[in-house]
Parts: structure tokens; sequence; C-alpha cells
């Protein structure tokens, strides 16, 4: 992506997102440039787990939940002779990344599909989703036919976010929970995670060789209200999207409040922002 630095292992520590950009007009939409406004902190897990994975010649290699696909292109890059396929269900994002699409990356390809329905033409060598089976309830019952589009050998590597019981998400839970909002906020969806463990027990009774593990990261980051951008990106959003507009301002400001508390900056502007990763990888 042009406007947007390639994620790097270390990862930077400091990050300051756009203030301008608008609100998603219509409910259960991605906004990809506020998405991007950490590319770099988002990007960090990805990079580790795919550093995981060990094919060395894949020809078929598949993104599950590519979002703006800055980071899809770090799949074309470490292997440039195969076909890559980025995927994900919001419209937003593929546009994004067909926008963005780079001439010195031919080999991708671009569909729009949901997690639970996509189906490769052929059987991939690697499957990738990062960030993304948070999102669809119940998943560990989807693994079985993810596992399945995988070739003989073929690798499987997944991450997810495992910060739930954080104030990030408990606090947003209880605004939402205020009277004032909570006919307009309680069906609205919430991601949920499971333990490392519960993936590696699930991979091996899949019959893969697997391997799982939890990463806790200190994003550092900056800007008024830093960690309500960060959340309102992804897992604030669909709770932002279900309330009116005339109530939304009210909400983002006890919000805030509440984070601001939770998270309080140092004299320089600094607030540290704990984020646990969970990580799974296997290898059919």
């Amino acid at each position: 992506m042009a406007s947007t630095p390639t994620p790097d292992p270390a990862g930077p520590d400091t990050a300051t997102p756009d203030p301008g950009t608008p609100d998603p007009g219509t409910p259960d939409t991605w906004d990809p440039q506020r998405y991007l406004a950490y590319a770099d902190e988002r990007g960090r897990p990805f990079v580790e787990l795919v550093a995981r994975i060990g094919a060395e010649r894949p020809a078929r290699v598949a993104d599950l939940g590519c979002g703006p696909g800055n980071l899809t292109r770090l799949l074309a890059e470490r292997w440039p002779a195969a076909y890559v396929t980025g995927v994900d269900a919001s419209a937003a994002m593929i546009e994004r990344a067909e926008a963005d699409q780079q001439v010195d990356h031919p080999g991708i390809e671009w569909q729009l599909a949901d997690a639970r329905e996509w189906q490769p033409e052929a059987q991939l060598d690697v499957l990738v989703t990062n960030a993304t089976l948070q999102w669809i309830p119940d998943h560990l019952a989807l693994l079985p036919r993810l596992t399945g589009m995988l070739a003989p050998g073929g690798w499987f590597a997944m991450q997810v976010p495992g910060n739930f019981a954080e104030p990030s998400h408990t606090l947003r839970d209880e605004v939402a929970a205020l009277p004032a909002f909570a006919e307009h906020t309680g069906t609205a969806q919430r991601p949920a995670s499971h333990d490392a463990v519960d993936y590696l027990r699930a991979l091996t009774a899949l019959g893969l060789e697997a391997d799982a593990w939890e990463t806790t990261y200190l994003h550092v980051l900056r800007g008024p209200d830093a960690v309500f951008e960060w959340v309102r990106a992804t897992g604030a959003r669909p709770v932002l999207q279900a309330l009116p507009d005339a109530l939304r301002p009210a909400f983002e400001e006890e919000f805030k409040a509440r984070l601001r508390e939770a998270y309080p900056a140092d004299e320089a502007g600094r607030v540290v922002l704990p984020f646990r990763r969970v990580f799974a990888v296997g290898r059919a």
C-alpha cells in the first residue's frame, strides 16, 4: 500500500491516528483508512505469525480476512512465485486493496466473500487468517473446513486478539449497558476468542502438527484519546454503528472518559495499551 508503511517485526513505539477520517455511514461497515491508522501495530502479529510458517515454495497462498490488503502483500513478497488470494467480507476493504494494488505483485487476486463460505479453486499450500476468526461465533467449529482446504503438507496459520477482558472492551460494554444506549446496543456483535491451548487441541485433533502460543504487546500510543481511536476501528465498531447518530456523540464522550481513566497518559502524552494476541500454526 503506497500510503501505508510495511510492518516491521520490531514495530514502532508510537503512532498517531488520522483524526479527520469520517465515521462510517452505514451499520456493519469497515473504514479502511481508520483501520490503517495503526497499521504498524496491527501488522506486528501478522509478521510474527507468518515467520512461523515453514513453507518454502508454495504454489497457492490465501489470506482469509485480508482487510485492506497491506499485509497480504507481505505474503506475495515472501513467496513471489505463489498465486496469492486475499479474501474479505467487507466490500470497502476489498475496494481499498484493489485500489492500492501494487504493479510488482501481479499474482494477487482479491475476492469478496464470507470466511464461512469461501472455497478456493484448488487446494492451498498456505492458509493464513489474521485477526478475523474472533468475529465468527463458534469459530472452532469452522477449523475442520478451513484445514480441509490444505494440500498435503500445507500450512494453516491463525492469529486472534485475546484481550477481551481488558478495559478497552469491558468499558465499552459498561457504557453500552447504560439506559440511554442499551436498547440500541444490546444485539451489536462482540468479537471473542479462545486460549492458545484450545486452538492447539483443536488443530491436533484434526491431524495437524500444531504449535500455539500467545504474546502480549505493549503498544505505546500517542494522540488525544488514543485507545478510543484504536478500538473504534475494530472491537467497538459494531456498538458505535448500532447507535443512532443523535446518541453516538454522548456514548463516545462517556467511553472516552472511562478509557482515559483506565489508560492514563504520561507527561509526554504517551499511553500504553497492553494487547494480548493468540497464535496457532499447523501443518497438514
